[in-house]
């Protein structure tokens, strides 16, 4: 009897869709599928790097308990407008939920690699050693909401402008069998939330920011009546990065195609709505169910 093929799972990219990576993980497992590859980018980097480290169960419990207020917290509105998320608790949450600073890649019983971007190349980038927080750090710093990170004399953005589902990052770490996840398959064009026009505020910095403070939380909580006006910033920002990764995913996997693709249904889910975790994780089992007979069909062995 051959053995089983060594399996790789890519994950992709799509911010707080990607919870649906645990529901995925916990699925496969549940199954006895266990790869032994994990590449990801952006929050499947994070997502992965939980996995793992062993903490998937923690970070399950974590996302599943939190509100539309505590994900409110982890964004903020700076003078130097070089992004929006809280570094400071997103740092505490990482080494809580994901892994510690002292953990590196090379200490993992399985192999696993994040993507990033070069901001000066567009060349992505392949974390296969080091911190593994710094990884992961890397593969999510979306523009817009994350500024860039300084690693090794190169500013580094969001894997997902590059390779959204690293189905070739598992084949270059010796995959055999690879399972991709696409969060964004149903995405664009779906989920745009429209906010009504600001209203005219008197002229000054203060009354901009007031603007901005408004548009922002709109994000997280839209009225019936803003989806019925015109997009807002932290919508246009999403649409776009929507659109670019559904395209370049779609060029990516023509030319290497995963043997197994998972695509859970998520065109509801907002970029920011990281407080909707029980729907998305649950989504994400359901998917992993539907081709949990096809993935056995593919390990099978003689």
């Amino acid at each position: 009897m051959s053995a089983t093929p060594p399996v790789g799972l890519a994950l992709g990219s799509g911010a707080s869709r990607g919870w649906a990576h645990i529901g995925i993980l916990a699925a496969l497992s549940e199954h006895g599928i266990n790869p032994t590859v994990i590449c990801g980018t952006s929050i499947g980097a994070l997502v992965g790097a939980s996995y793992v480290a062993g903490n998937l169960d923690q970070l399950e419990a974590w996302t599943r308990s939190l509100t539309m207020l505590e994900t409110a917290k982890f964004f903020e509105i700076n003078a130097s407008l070089r992004g929006f998320v809280d570094t400071e608790r997103l740092h505490e949450f990482i080494n809580g939920h994901v892994a510690s600073d002292t953990l590196s890649i090379e200490d993992l019983e399985k192999r696993f690699a994040a993507v990033a971007t070069d901001l000066e190349t567009g060349r992505e980038v392949w974390f296969t050693e080091g911190p593994v927080v710094e990884a992961v750090w890397a593969s999510m710093s979306l523009p817009g909401l994350f500024p860039a990170i300084r690693n090794d004399q190169r500013w580094l953005v969001d894997g997902g402008l590059v390779n959204p589902v690293p189905v070739s990052v598992c084949r270059a770490l010796g995959a055999e069998v690879v399972i991709a996840v696409n969060l964004n398959g149903d995405i664009v064009g779906k989920h745009l939330t429209k906010h009504k026009a600001p209203p005219k505020n008197s002229s000054g910095i203060g009354a901009k920011i007031t603007d901005m403070v408004r548009e922002y939380a709109s994000a997280f909580a839209p009225s019936e009546k803003e989806r019925e006006q015109y997009p807002g910033l932290f919508d246009a920002i999403a649409s776009s990065v929507n659109i670019i990764q559904d395209r370049i995913t779609r060029s990516r996997m023509a030319g290497d195609p995963p043997d197994i693709l998972l695509s859970p249904k998520l065109s509801k889910i907002g970029l920011l709505e990281f407080y909707r975790a029980s729907e998305t994780i649950d989504e994400g089992r359901r998917c992993a169910e539907k081709v949990l007979p096809d993935i056995k069909r593919l390990l099978e062995t003689d």
